[in-house]
């Protein structure tokens, strides 16, 4: 699987970016799907996940009920939607997918970082 991930930029905090994770290669479908991020000087750390049918949800404390993801197997996609936007939230954001349930088996694969920057 290529994770291809894209939607990054630079916003004013309150705004709103959605980021895109496009994967190609194998059957996409049944590999739950996530996304990280690693805030400059520090470490990567888990933002939020979906089940391979988009069933299931999972958030960091610190993003819920701000971003919301979700999936279009159809398209081969996972999306974050990420809404009030604070400083904080500025990092590099990677996505990954996993068929294991371990974001770091073997078996999981991980796309290029895509920067978001959030202005006060």
């Amino acid at each position: 699987v290529q994770l291809q991930a894209s939607g990054g930029g630079l916003v004013q905090a309150g705004g709103s970016l959605r980021l895109s994770c496009a994967a190609s290669g194998r059957t996409f479908s049944s590999y739950a799907g996530g996304w990280f991020r690693q805030p400059p000087g520090k470490e990567r750390e888990f933002v939020s996940a979906i089940s391979w049918s988009g069933g299931s949800t999972y958030y960091a404390d610190s993003v819920k009920g701000r971003f919301t993801i979700s999936r279009d197997n159809a398209k081969n996609t996972v999306y974050l939607q990420m809404n009030s936007l604070k400083p904080e939230d500025t990092a590099v954001y990677y996505c990954a997918a996993t068929s294991s349930g371990s974001w770091y088996a073997s078996s999981a694969y991980w796309g290029q970082g895509t920067q978001v920057t959030v202005s006060s």
